[in-house]
């Protein structure tokens, strides 16, 4: 005889955080690769689209007009202004996803996560990934070759007050191998999705077990 009652799970917001350079990214695309349950969120820019990427996958764009009348109609459950651009992350796409008991990944920094923190708290699992040391976080950065060393000095430079911030995650991985971080990073996902109050209809499924046959 089948299950008479159905356990549905509400989605989650995964989100994971990290001075540049710790292995936030490399960690993030694992997981996507090898989860067909979780999604990267797509967020909102006012910046203008760079070669290569693809409007709706990497970002949406759109001008800072309809970005802002966004903000003030409540469509946005972070957002921050960057070197002179908005990035933000709709809240409809998101709410929809957790609904039909997709998780949702975030790449965001502690203050958007402050931010989705007061709105929906009981929603988002944060993660923060930590690099195993200084000398190691600045390796990484010269080892990718994409910044210049002003670039990587001013990053170096932010690290300290970012990694500051630990305390309000969740869980802290700390990136002494990328595979094992991974693994690390997919045991809290899978301990979260397991979670009581995130199996919808669990009451009603115990209630039929328990009267049987």
């Amino acid at each position: 005889m089948g299950d008479v009652f159905t356990i549905r799970r509400r989605g989650l917001m995964f989100v994971l955080s990290s001075p540049s350079g710790a292995g936030k990214t490399t960690i993030s695309r694992e997981i996507l690769a090898r989860d067909d349950n979780i999604v990267m969120s797509v967020s909102t820019t006012t910046r203008p689209k760079r070669p290569g990427e693809v409007a709706g996958v990497d970002y949406k764009f759109t001008d800072e007009t309809e970005f802002k009348l966004m903000v003030n109609r409540g469509e946005m459950l972070e957002y921050a202004e960057v070197f002179g651009n908005y990035y933000g992350t709709p809240k409809e796409p998101v709410m929809a996803a957790l609904e039909a008991g997709q998780d949702v990944m975030f790449d965001i920094d502690w203050q958007g996560t402050q931010q989705i923190k007061e709105s929906v708290r009981d929603d988002l699992v944060s993660v923060f990934i930590l690099p195993p040391s200084m000398a190691e976080l600045e390796s990484r950065l010269r080892t990718r070759a994409q910044d210049s060393d002003e670039v990587v000095a001013s990053r170096m430079s932010r690290a300290p007050d970012e990694m500051s911030h630990f305390p309000e995650y969740d869980y802290i991985v700390v990136n002494r191998d990328v595979e094992e971080s991974v693994a690390r990073v997919m045991a809290i996902l899978t301990a979260e999705r397991l979670r009581r109050d995130r199996q919808v209809g669990l009451g009603d499924f115990v209630k039929g077990l328990r009267e049987g046959p």
